[in-house]
């Protein structure tokens, strides 16, 4: 297996023709193919931290969603939803001539790989779930920095919403964004050390906003046993976006699934336990490959 180093060079960008649209990806790295994305973030060729922890073994296909970066419109509002998203990303997958690929998606992009289990695990050689949940994950946790009663909640929800904003100065931005990620790392001191290469995304405020309403009835969690390729699933203990207990009840429910716990992380466990987080994606890959061959 190769030894995982970041190397920090740009992403080299593409505008994909499918037979579903028009999409922007942006691709690095040397190996099988695995699919990167998130439900609502905007990439561009610098890059993105989660993707780039695949790069060393993996040739990673990032991927901006429709109504993000330059990739196309949505003509009805129902091409916003996860559904919807996974059938652009078999188009994708088609169009770059794969039989299968990997998947990895952190948060929202981890609850877009469980669809994708649900419903294309013939297409997937593995998937890798961080920090995500198979359900509404806000209601019933106060340990959800989205629940109202947790401390947070309100702090978050303000920084949500100004970040929607087209004519936010982009230092302003950024310092927002500062704030709003270090609510949630297990040691807010370290930002600086662990988000340190130059790497910027923007959020799709039509996706987040299509997302929040769909989030409420989102539950997926009866289908979690229509999953078969291999799953891998990690969490920090401290996770305030998708607590902790929504990745042991996904563990529960798929059948082929392993799941990590991160000690000493909150949301970003491949950041805050990079050299464990980058072990057990080895160890996992290295497995997979051995039950491909």
């Amino acid at each position: 297996m190769k030894e995982r180093k970041l190397v920090l060079v740009n992403w080299e960008r593409k505008l994909l023709h499918t037979a579903r649209g028009v999409f922007e990806i942006f691709i690095k790295g040397q190996g099988d193919p695995i699919c990167v994305t998130h439900h609502y973030s905007e990439f561009n060729q610098t890059g993105d931290y989660f993707a780039e922890s695949f790069t060393s073994a993996n040739k990673v296909f990032l991927v901006n969603l429709r109504e993000a970066g330059h990739s196309d419109k949505a003509k009805e509002p129902y091409q916003l939803s996860m559904l919807e998203s996974i059938f652009d990303l078999e188009a994708i997958r088609e169009k770059l001539g794969f039989s299968k690929w990997g998947f990895a998606g952190h948060s929202t992009g981890g609850m877009l790989g469980v669809i994708y289990g649900i419903y294309f695990s013939e297409r997937l050689d593995f998937n890798v779930i961080v920090g995500a949940a198979a359900r509404e994950y806000m209601t019933f946790s106060k340990n959800c920095i989205y629940n109202s009663d947790h401390p947070n909640f309100h702090r978050m929800q303000d920084l949500n919403e100004a970040l929607k904003r087209s004519d936010l100065p982009s230092e302003k931005s950024k310092e927002l964004k500062i704030e709003r990620t270090k609510l949630s790392l297990f040691a807010p001191e370290n930002y600086d050390q662990l988000f340190s290469l130059n790497i910027n995304k923007g959020m799709s405020a039509t996706r987040m906003n299509f997302f929040n309403r769909e989030l409420q009835v989102y539950d997926v969690t009866r289908k979690l046993e229509f999953i078969s390729t291999p799953t891998l699933i990690i969490c920090g203990r401290h996770d305030v976006q998708c607590p902790l207990t929504y990745s042991i009840e996904m563990n529960e429910g798929i059948r082929n699934s392993k799941l990590f716990i991160f000690e000493k992380s909150n949301h970003y466990p491949f950041l805050e336990e990079a050299k464990r987080f980058n072990a057990v994606m080895d160890l996992f890959l290295k497995e997979n490959q051995s039950l491909l061959n």
